[in-house]
């Protein structure tokens, strides 16, 4: 009854009000239609009360919808026409007005962001163009708040894809540039629409937008990460600090609210944890047609003669064409030679050039186009008569090259380079040796016996590492499998033993349920094909294949120095003849290979691996890749790099910074930033020496909580404690009976506060 009293109630109180703002609203029917007759001769005053009227209508038009039906097209006319001859605070009022329209579902989306944008790109007022901006990024985010609007979405990016397209030349694309970058960085526009918006960004005629686009494709994937993290991190609550306070504190109102709102916080955002992670590719992945832009790019911006970018702008769009290549394997065949003019230490930004050139090397890049920029590198960059941060560069480029095509390096060049790790510089030292484990590790064969280390000549002489041809692609299969099969068989007769059985080898029973259906499988359909096996003579013929061209290669490089090399090859042959004796004598070692190939094979095609299994195998895989027999400070030293390795993504760039890598230990410090690095090296020891308890201290002050009352009498004056402890031991058996009857009804009343009940 009391609903419908107060129901009626504001139905007569807007028929008693609706005179009043049919008054208001004549008075803003008049002022308007003077303004428009004559924007420019309108008073202040006028001008004053038309704005207030304005507003005053705009906040009560959802009440009288009858009455406002034309004051969202008038406000729309008003703002199209004479936009120019409104003053800044009429010109933000119409704009608000509109806005708040919009929020009262007055006016839809499309309707605002149509009568929005063109002014944008139009008006010549910057004020006018950062509100405009502000305002149509408001509202889409807005309609993308709660669910995706895709409609509003594609409508919206054909009209900046039109805008871009239709006058390649007009600076007026640059807003085009900037609302697609924000919403990609919002993650509101994930799609490919958006990527390709940009990619007609970046083949404009314009330089602005050009960059614009450019640097999208370079940075805007970690500007939308960053900004990831950034959410994640902030308004974090700290549900102990609160619930420590609250049961110290007295208790009011204020705080039960303050810890229901927290707790519901904590729980809206572990719900948001536990969503799926949306599929958010990368820019360079939603590419359509990455070949035909990658070829556009360098033709129209790099190679043409007309082109009015600068050096600094020609190397950002040299840095995406190459990462367009290096990531999707694209063949550009003027790109390399286009290199060459700027491979030499006196060219601005080299560092960056040669970051460029080791991105778009892969291995389909034939290493005929590649020798000739590896021996102008070796040439101008590795020598003595350089400095060593340059010497070091240039080595750093080589590897980076080789890493991605082997192929690229010959023979004699090789030995050249890897001599240089008996350079007194240390950057030099360090980066030849880093091109010497590469190839001990991709192409041991190419290095002198004395050069390939223990490891790779047992790879060598047992057949595990090969030369890689031209064109050859790795078998896919997942890394290490092998050591998570022999670690589940290690646990099953583990626990076959535990429970007292007889340990049998081999594998469990549910892997052997698992093979008996996967050969039943295999026996129901004969024409999909299995696995086949192969001859141990077989592969000794391979084996036979694959080292005859090396051996003849070999030799025809030999031109001086003879004697050595003979004695190496002699060495090797003899190694080969043991090895073909040993095959002979055991053929069964011939196709253990094959064997272990088969079993892990058979592994990652009959079990599901769970989450548990993929984290047991990536630390079984971090255990087999460190040396064991190292110290356990150069162990933890080398699991820390091999992670930092393991953390970089393949999509990653290649950055000049990575190139000059460690021209740093080349150059000696100054005074300043030695006792820089020996302070910052003794915090750290410092920070080793920590006890638990330390440890367990500074993050208890580092989150604001106090210490605890035992802790903190530790530290009182021991003077002070001294009347104490005397009273208790004057204390008799009835005073102490009454203390500990007091302690207990006070813990039960919550302290001394009574903060319980």
């Amino acid at each position: 009854m009391k609903r419908k009293v107060g129901a009626l109630e504001k139905v007569d109180a807007d028929f008693s009000y609706r005179e009043d703002f049919l008054g208001q609203y004549e008075q803003y029917e008049a002022q308007r239609q003077i303004f428009m007759q004559a924007p420019a001769s309108v008073t202040d005053t006028g001008i004053v009360s038309f704005r207030d009227l304005i507003d005053f209508v705009a906040h009560v038009a959802d009440c009288y919808p009858i009455d406002t039906a034309q004051f969202p097209e008038d406000l729309i006319q008003l703002v199209s026409l004479h936009h120019e001859h409104l003053g800044s605070e009429l010109r933000e009022k119409v704009v608000g007005s509109l806005v708040l329209l919009r929020r009262k579902d007055i006016i839809d989306s499309p309707r605002l962001l149509q009568t929005l944008f063109p002014l944008l790109i139009s008006t010549p007022s910057k004020s006018t163009r950062a509100l405009l901006y502000q305002k149509c990024l408001s509202d889409l985010r807005t309609s993308n708040a709660k669910t995706t609007n895709h409609r509003l979405n594609r409508t919206f990016q054909t009209v900046l894809s039109n805008l871009l397209i239709s006058d390649r030349t007009s600076p007026k694309g640059l807003w085009a540039v900037k609302i697609t970058r924000e919403m990609w960085k919002r993650q509101i526009w994930t799609e490919s629409k958006a990527v390709e918006i940009m990619k007609e960004a970046s083949l404009a005629d314009n330089e602005k937008i050009v960059i614009g686009g450019v640097r999208f494709f370079l940075g805007g994937d970690k500007e939308r990460e960053e900004l990831d993290d950034e959410s994640s991190d902030e308004d974090a609550i700290d549900m102990g600090k609160i619930k420590h306070q609250i049961g110290i504190n007295k208790k009011t109102k204020k705080k039960a609210r303050q810890m229901e709102n927290a707790v519901a916080t904590v729980k809206r955002k572990e719900r948001k944890k536990k969503q799926p992670h949306p599929l958010n590719f990368s820019a360079f992945h939603l590419l359509h047609d990455p070949q035909g832009f990658a070829e556009d790019l360098f033709f129209k911006h790099l190679q043409n003669t007309k082109s009015k970018l600068n050096l600094d702008q020609k190397l950002l769009v040299l840095q995406l064409v190459s990462r367009l290549v290096g990531l999707h394997k694209l063949t550009i065949m003027n790109l390399y030679s286009y290199f060459i003019k700027y491979l030499t230490p006196r060219q601005p930004s080299v560092t960056s050039f040669l970051a460029s050139l080791a991105q778009a090397t892969h291995n389909l890049v034939p290493p005929d186009m590649l020798e000739s920029l590896v021996k102008k590198i070796a040439d101008e960059f590795v020598s003595d008569a350089v400095a060593p941060e340059v010497a070091s560069a240039g080595l750093n480029t080589i590897r980076e090259i080789c890493v991605r095509q082997p192929l690229a390096m010959n023979y004699t060049l090789l030995q050249d380079l890897v001599d240089y790790r008996k350079s007194k510089d240390k950057g030099v030292m360090m980066a030849a040796k880093g091109l010497l484990g590469l190839y001990r590790e991709i192409a041991p064969g190419m290095l002198k016996k004395r050069d390939r280390g223990k490891d790779a000549t047992m790879g060598l002489r047992s057949g595990e590492r090969k030369e890689q041809r031209f064109g050859e692609e790795a078998i896919g299969q997942i890394e290490g499998l092998e050591l998570l099969e022999k670690w589940r068989e290690e646990e099953n007769q583990r626990r076959i033993a535990a429970k007292g059985d007889e340990v049998k080898p081999g594998p469990s029973d549910d892997d052997i349920d698992d093979a008996d259906g996967w050969e039943l499988d295999e026996d129901s359909d004969s024409d999909s094909g299995g696995w086949q096996n192969v001859s141990s003579d077989d592969d000794a013929k391979d084996a036979d294949r694959i080292g005859r061209p090396l051996k003849k290669a070999r030799h025809d490089r030999r031109t001086s120095v003879e004697t050595e090399e003979e004695e190496e090859e002699e060495e090797d042959e003899e190694g080969e003849q043991d090895q073909d004796v040993d095959k002979e004598n055991n053929p069964d070692k011939a196709s253990e290979a094959a064997i272990l190939e088969t079993t892990v094979s058979s592994l990652a095609t009959t079990r599901i691996l769970t989450p548990a299994d993929l984290a047991k195998l990536q630390e079984l895989r971090l255990a087999a890749s460190i040396d064991n027999a190292l110290p356990a400070s150069q162990r933890r030293r080398a699991t820390a790099a091999h992670q930092a390795a393991l953390q970089r993504h393949v999509d990653d760039p290649l950055t000049a910074a990575e190139i000059e890598g460690l021209a740093s230990l080349s150059s000696k410090n100054t005074k300043e930033q030695r006792i820089a690095v020996a302070k910052a090296g003794k915090e750290d020891k410092d920070e080793v020496k920590k006890g638990t308890t330390a440890r367990r201290k500074e993050k208890k002050q580092e989150q604001g909580k106090s210490t605890t009352n035992r802790e903190k009498a530790r530290k009182k004056n021991f003077l002070m404690t001294l009347g104490k402890a005397k009273g208790k031991q004057k204390k008799s058996l009835v005073d102490r009976g009454k203390v500990l009857k007091a302690h207990k009804e006070r813990g039960k009343r919550g302290g001394k506060r009574g903060n319980k009940g």
